[in-house]
C-alpha cells in the first residue's frame, strides 16, 4: 500500500473529483496552510486534502460570550476532540487549488477543485494545521457502468423537472450531462439535495458503478417525494457553496 502525506482541510461538506470548490480562508490554521502552499515552486501542485466532517465545527467556537467550557482549545485541532481521525470520514477528496489570492487584512480566497479520492489513515496535529497519511483510491468503472450511466442520465432529468417545478423556476440554459460514467457519477452526487452522509456513501462507493446503482435508487425516491409537495426553496443544482470556514 502506497501512503502519502497531506495538509488536511475539513469541512461541512462533501468534495468530488472534477468539482469546483472556492473557499474563504480566515482561520490561523488555514491561512498558515495556504500561505505555504503559496510558498511552493510554480511548477508544484498546491494539493489539500477535503474530509467530511462526522462530528465537530467546521469553524472554531471562539466567539466572545460563549460559556468558558465550550471554548476549545486554539490549535490546528481545535473543534474536533482529542482524536480528529473519528471527528473526520474516512473517505476524503484531494483539493488542487489554482488561485490563492491573499487580501490585505491576511485572510485568503482560494479557488480549488477536487481531484482524486483518498483514504484517510492517520492524522497529524503537532504543526500549525492538521495533516494526514492518505491512501489513494483508484477509481474502478465495476460492471455495467455504461448501462448504469443512461438510466442515471434519465433518472437525474426527471429530478430536475420535478425540482424545478415544485420551485416554480426553469430548466432553461442546462447544460449537457457528461457521458463518461465515473465523471457523471461524481457530478449527479454533487449535484443532488442530499445531506452530508448520503453524500459521503456516494464519494466512498466502491466503484463507478456502484455509486451509479445508488444514484438511479436515490434520484427515483427523491423525485417521488418531491412530486408530493407544494413548493421548495429554489436551488442551483450545479453550484457549489463557498465555504466561510
Amino acid at each position: 500500500m502506497t501512503t502519502a502525506r497531506l495538509p488536511l482541510f475539513p469541512l461541512n461538506t462533501v468534495l468530488f473529483p472534477g468539482l469546483v470548490l472556492p473557499l474563504n480562508v480566515f482561520e490561523q490554521r488555514y491561512r498558515a496552510l495556504m500561505r505555504d502552499l503559496s510558498e511552493l515552486p510554480e511548477e508544484e501542485p498546491r494539493r489539500f486534502g477535503v474530509v467530511a466532517i462526522r462530528d465537530g465545527h467546521e469553524v472554531a467556537r471562539t466567539a466572545p460570550g460563549l460559556p468558558e467550557g465550550a471554548r476549545p482549545e486554539p490549535g490546528p485541532a481545535s473543534g474536533f476532540g482529542a482524536d480528529p481521525l473519528k471527528s473526520f470520514y474516512s473517505v476524503g477528496c484531494v483539493a488542487e487549488a489554482a488561485t490563492i489570492r491573499e487580501r490585505p487584512d491576511g485572510t485568503y480566497e482560494v479557488l480549488s477543485s477536487g481531484t482524486s479520492r483518498f483514504r484517510l489513515l492517520s492524522v497529524d496535529a503537532s504543526g500549525p494545521y492538521l495533516t494526514g497519511e492518505v491512501e489513494y483510491l483508484e477509481e474502478e468503472q465495476g460492471d455495467e457502468a455504461g448501462a448504469l450511466a443512461t438510466g442515471v442520465v434519465r433518472a437525474f432529468r426527471a429530478y430536475q423537472k420535478r425540482l424545478a417545478g415544485a420551485a416554480e423556476s426553469s430548466l432553461a440554459g442546462q447544460a449537457d450531462l457528461p457521458g463518461e460514467p465515473s465523471v457523471l457519477s461524481y457530478l449527479v452526487a454533487a449535484a443532488a439535495m442530499l445531506d452530508t452522509p448520503a453524500k459521503q456513501r456516494l464519494l466512498q462507493a466502491p466503484d463507478t458503478a456502484s455509486r451509479l446503482a445508488e444514484e438511479l435508487k436515490v434520484l427515483r425516491a427523491e423525485t417521488a417525494v418531491i412530486a408530493k409537495l407544494p413548493s421548495l426553496p429554489a436551488v442551483d443544482l450545479t453550484q457549489q457553496p463557498t465555504s466561510p470556514n
